[in-house]
């Protein structure tokens, strides 16, 4: 569960009122934004309506980018036999586990899932039945008047801060983007203003927050991966150009923080790991991968919609959208493919603006 926010540099002027009732007040930007009389809190209907969404703009999904192959989850708890021909001579298996192929055809009950490697079709679950369309935003040269975050559940907003849901305010979709206009501390915790009487707690969002560049960061293009807030934000210099939600490591299997730089890439990679009977996985033809830390790597991820928690064995997962842009992007200074293994891509620094439960 998140807890209360550190600070960090930020590109936003914020301003801090301290208010009774153990209430702190933040707005966005230095912009008087209560009466404490009337109990009002926030910027008004007329100021939200000069700018009433963040000025982004979304990546396109791709169907075609997103199901050029056909994904599917291994499903039962005993190993998965595969044979040379659909009814011929068993070859190998599969442990059981959190296990995805790509299928490449069928035939009467089996599929093939590489080249003389056939399983039986009842093991297999629906085709990219996880896959998600999800994408982030490419951020404007000029800084955003007010700081953006994606809504991480399907939620009710409160009409006053600290107040439970209101039926009466509309049904507000995960995924949604918001600009946060001010923040109220209640308890420990920040209630964020995301339109006019709509307060959602902290931990129902997570906020673009660009930082100031680390001084070791010594490449133009690098990433910061925020382990916090779950989100990754590429840069040119000191400018933001692009963010997303991200999922990163677990507890169990933590992305480490710290200064690295992409130093590996592949189109598509195998990935496997864990102990059988425990942990095991298996990931067939993983997209758009750039490793940055040993065995760690930035990635498409096809099996899951998730993103915003965490929740890998301690890769940092984006939508298939946005692990093709990063990948496009980190390309154009990392040369071809064949010389990638030889050149050092941009600095990744992974650090935690706050601290979990």
């Amino acid at each position: 569960m998140k807890t209360i926010r550190h600070t960090i540099p930020t590109l936003f002027l914020l301003l801090t009122i301290t208010i009774p009732s153990a209430l702190a007040l933040e707005c966005f930007p230095e912009t008087p934004c209560f009466d404490i009389s009337s109990e009002i809190y926030g910027l008004t209907a007329d100021e939200i309506a000069l700018y009433p969404e963040p000025n982004v703009q979304v990546l396109t999904t791709n169907n075609n980018l997103l199901y050029d192959r056909a994904y599917q989850q291994v499903i039962g708890k005993n190993p998965l036999t595969i044979y040379d021909t659909p009814d011929g001579n068993a070859t190998g298996t599969l442990d059981a586990g959190f296990n995805f192929v790509t299928s490449l055809r069928n035939q009467e009950g089996w599929t093939e899932i590489n080249t003389d490697q056939w399983v039986k079709s009842e093991h297999l679950g629906a085709m990219g039945a996880a896959v998600s369309h999800f994408s982030g935003v490419l951020l404007p040269e000029t800084p955003l008047p007010y700081p953006m975050a994606w809504l991480l559940v399907n939620l009710y907003p409160s009409t006053v801060p600290g107040n439970d849901p209101d039926g009466s305010q509309p049904l507000l979709p995960r995924y949604t983007r918001v600009n946060i206009y001010a923040s109220v501390t209640i308890d420990s915790y920040n209630w964020y203003q995301i339109g006019v009487n709509q307060w959602v707690h902290q931990f129902h969002v997570a906020k673009i927050e660009p930082i100031t560049r680390p001084e070791e960061v010594e490449t133009d293009r690098w990433i910061s991966i925020d382990l916090y807030e779950q989100i990754a934000i590429a840069y040119q210099g000191t400018t933001p150009v692009f963010a997303t939600l991200v999922s990163s490591g677990l507890d169990r299997w933590p992305t480490q923080e710290g200064l690295f730089n992409i130093y590996f890439r592949r189109t598509r990679k195998n990935m496997s790991g864990g102990q059988p009977g425990d942990d095991y996985y298996f990931l067939e033809e993983v997209p758009w991968t750039m490793f940055f830390d040993e065995g760690r790597a930035l990635h498409g991820a096809y099996w899951h919609d998730g993103f915003g928690y965490r929740r890998s064995h301690g890769c940092v997962n984006l939508s298939i959208t946005d692990a093709y842009w990063l990948y496009n992007w980190v390309a154009e200074v990392m040369g071809s493919m064949s010389s990638a293994e030889q050149e050092i891509g941009p600095a990744v620094y992974v650090y935690s603006s706050g601290q979990y439960d």
